[in-house]
Order: structure tokens, then sequence, then C-alpha cells
């Protein structure tokens, strides 16, 4: 295959590739659970555990980089995510379900991790800079669709599954209903793999380097060091670690929240609803709200917009305060709430990836991102990890007043951030 198969024919399928095993592991996982009765405090716990390949994904790039071409990294990543999924629906009805489809999980969130480095670099080295500028949203664009499908599309499609009989004649139980939504994605991934083995351009030699970890050849110790003695970063690393101190607690409990029993507090809101509410419904609007953030941070820049940001992404959580307290029953009710807090959420979470660019600028500016956004899903790991176990100790409506005060340090600190008034303009 050559360099001039169109970017159509691999832009789109790379980056939805690259979306759907990330919402598997870290958001389908969490519903999965919650159906086959697992606990909140074990689901919170030990899918929070799965951000650490992203944690660590700057630290080990350079070996995507430095051995074999990110092609074959890419291909052999897809067919591993593939078999992966296998293994999940096949250990799914075994008696300790929990402990094998974890460790399958583990290996999906670090091959998804290495897919995300070999395809993203793959990118820059396959398409020159005015097409790299010109797909740059489209590919955007397909990540969110894989959202959209996995969140949405396979969180229904099990839910519809699981329906009563008397709905479709038949009814299948959430094991085999999950086995079959998981063993179908499977073969999806396994095409995949097999149609960029054939697609894909040759866009490198094998054992060719675009170190992503090093701008200049440094040693990965010099550029870890670089980041640590920044002007600003005193302040700057507390407010990646704790801007969405709220919101990582908030992510992992949200579909537990929707799908448990009234009597336990929840909504008591079927799985194929919550697969459009919060999969379809609250992705949509996060899209809206990213897109909105981005329009007003070209016009005003990010340090005029920072505290807009801020309040539309905290604020709207006391949605969850409301819905723990009212227990709304109708599902335009319940969408609106969802749509609400997204919409505000992907508003305000364009702030904080303008601040991670902001502060990455520098001689080192793609080693620096990379190291930020790691230490983001650090900031994300953490609080989700012990999330499950606050709310079963406070229940639903004191647990979602909890996450709105852990709003508050992260707001504290932004007061002191320093930001370039000019930056994020057109």
């Amino acid at each position: 295959m050559n360099r001039h198969v169109s970017p159509w024919a691999w832009i789109p399928s790379l980056y939805f590739a690259e979306g759907l095993p990330y919402v598997i592991v870290m958001t389908v996982s969490t519903i999965m659970y919650k159906n086959l009765g697992v606990s909140n405090a074990d689901i919170a716990f030990y899918t929070s555990m799965l951000y650490l390949p992203w944690v660590i994904k700057p630290l080990w790039s350079p070996v995507v980089d430095l051995f074999r071409s990110k092609r074959w990294w890419i291909t052999i990543m897809q067919l591993l995510l593939g078999a992966s999924l296998g293994g999940v629906a096949l250990t799914l009805p075994a008696p300790d379900f929990f402990r094998w489809t974890l460790m399958i999980f583990w290996l999906m969130a670090f091959s998804s991790a290495t897919h995300d480095i070999a395809a993203d670099g793959y990118y820059m080295l396959a398409l020159d800079e005015r097409q790299q500028s010109v797909f740059v949203g489209f590919r955007s664009v397909f990540y969110r669709i894989a959202m959209i499908a996995g969140q949405g599309g396979l969180v229904f499609i099990a839910g519809r599954l699981m329906a009563p009989a008397e709905m479709h004649g038949y009814e299948l139980s959430p094991v085999q209903s999950w086995g079959i939504v998981i063993g179908a994605t499977a073969i999806l991934f396994l095409l995949i793999g097999l149609y960029h083995t054939l697609i894909l351009p040759h866009a490198e030699a094998t054992g060719e380097t675009e170190a992503a970890s090093s701008d200049t050849g440094q040693s990965l110790s010099e550029l870890i060091l670089s980041f640590f003695t920044k002007p600003g970063i005193l302040t700057a690393l507390p407010f990646i670690l704790l801007y969405r101190l709220g919101e990582a607690q908030l992510a992992k409990i949200a579909s537990p929240f929707l799908l448990d029993e009234r009597a336990a507090g929840g909504l008591g809101v079927s799985t194929e609803d919550v697969g459009l509410i919060y999969g379809t419904i609250g992705v949509l609007a996060l899209l809206a709200g990213g897109i909105l953030g981005g329009l007003c941070a070209s016009k005003w820049g990010l340090k005029r917009c920072l505290w807009w940001m801020i309040g539309a992404m905290n604020l709207p959580n006391l949605v969850y305060v409301w819905m723990a307290m009212a227990l709304p029953e109708n599902f335009y009710t319940i969408s609106s709430c969802i749509a609400v807090e997204q919409l505000g959420y992907g508003f305000g979470f364009t702030a904080f990836m303008l601040y991670l660019m902001y502060f990455s600028q520098g001689k080192y500016k793609t080693s620096h991102y990379a190291l930020c956004t790691g230490f983001m899903a650090l900031g994300m790991m953490i609080p989700g990890m012990f999330s499950g176990r606050i709310q079963e100790w406070l229940g639903y409506e004191h647990f979602f007043i909890w996450v709105c005060l852990c709003t508050i340090p992260g707001m504290i600190i932004a007061a002191f951030l320093k930001i370039d008034p000019s930056y994020g303009k057109k």
C-alpha cells in the first residue's frame, strides 16, 4: 500500500477505533458491572484504577517511537483489543467474572493507551501540515461518534436485550445480553484491525522515530525536570489535579444512580434509557458545550472566559442534588437535567484543555502537554477510586452535595493562575 491512499479511507475508522475502547473501559464497564450486581464501591474503585495506563502514557511513548512503525503498533493493538473484548464476552458467565473481566480490561486499557500514542503520531507522519489542519476537526468528530456508539449504542442494545419478554418475545439475562454486545464489538474490532492492515499507508519505515516525548532529542529525565521547573508550576499542578475533583467522583456514580432502584435512592431508569439519556443526549450536549466553549474562547480569550467556564462546569452539578431529593420519574425531566449538566461540563472543560495547552507552551511543548494530560488522568483516577465508598457511606443525596463542595478547591486555585489576556483569541 502506498502513501497516496485518501485520508478519508482511514481517518474516520482510525479515530473511531481510538475512541471506542476508551469509552468501553471507562464508562460502559461501569454500567455493565452495575447490571451484573457489583457494588458501587467496587465499581468505582476498580474501574477508576483503569485510568493508570493513561496516567503513565507519557513515560512509555518513547517505546512506541523507537520500536517498529506506528502503523505496526496501530494494527497490532486493534487486533489485541478485539481479542480482549472476546475474552470479556467469554468470561462473563464465569463465577468469578469480576476478577477475570477486570484483568482483561487492564489489558485493554494499556492497549488502548498505546493505540492512542501510535495513532496520533501516525496522523502527523501520514499527513502534511495542510492535511493535518483540514482533518483535525473530522478526527474529533469520529472520536465523539465512537463515544455515542459505545456509551449510547452498546448500552441501549444491551438494555433492549434485557427488556421484558413481552416487549420483543424473548428475555435474556444481563450476562447473556452483555456477552452478545461485547462479543459483537470484538468481531467489529478484529475487522477494523484487518481493514487497517490492508488500507493504512506505509508512512514510515520500521524503526523510524518521531519522538513525542522529546522535541529536541533530550533525555526523558531532562524533559521531566524542565516540566517541574516551569514558571507557575506550584499553582498549575494543583489546578490540574483538583479542577475535576468533583467531576471525577460524579462520573463514576452518575450511571449507577440512574440505574439503582428508587428504594435505594436511585432513579430506577432502565439500561436502554440510560443509553439514550447519558450516552446519547448527554454526549450530544457535551459536544455542544465544547463547541460553544471554543467559540467563546476564540472571541474573548481564555482569561476573560475562565470564570464563566468554571461556573458552567461546576454549578450544573446541582441538578444531581435535586434529582436525588425529588427522584423524578419523567424521562424528559431526567434527560433535561443530564443535558444541562453535560452542556455545562463541555463548556467548562474547554477552559481546562486550553489552560493545559497554555501552560505547555515553550521549548518542550509536546512533552509537557503529554505530562499535563497524565496528571489530568491522575486527577480523575484517585478521587474516582473512592467515590463509590463515599456514596455508599453518605447516600446519593449527600454524596452529590459532597461533589459540589469538591469543586471549591479548584476554584480557589484558579484565582491564582496567571494567564496572558490575549491567549486563545483568534
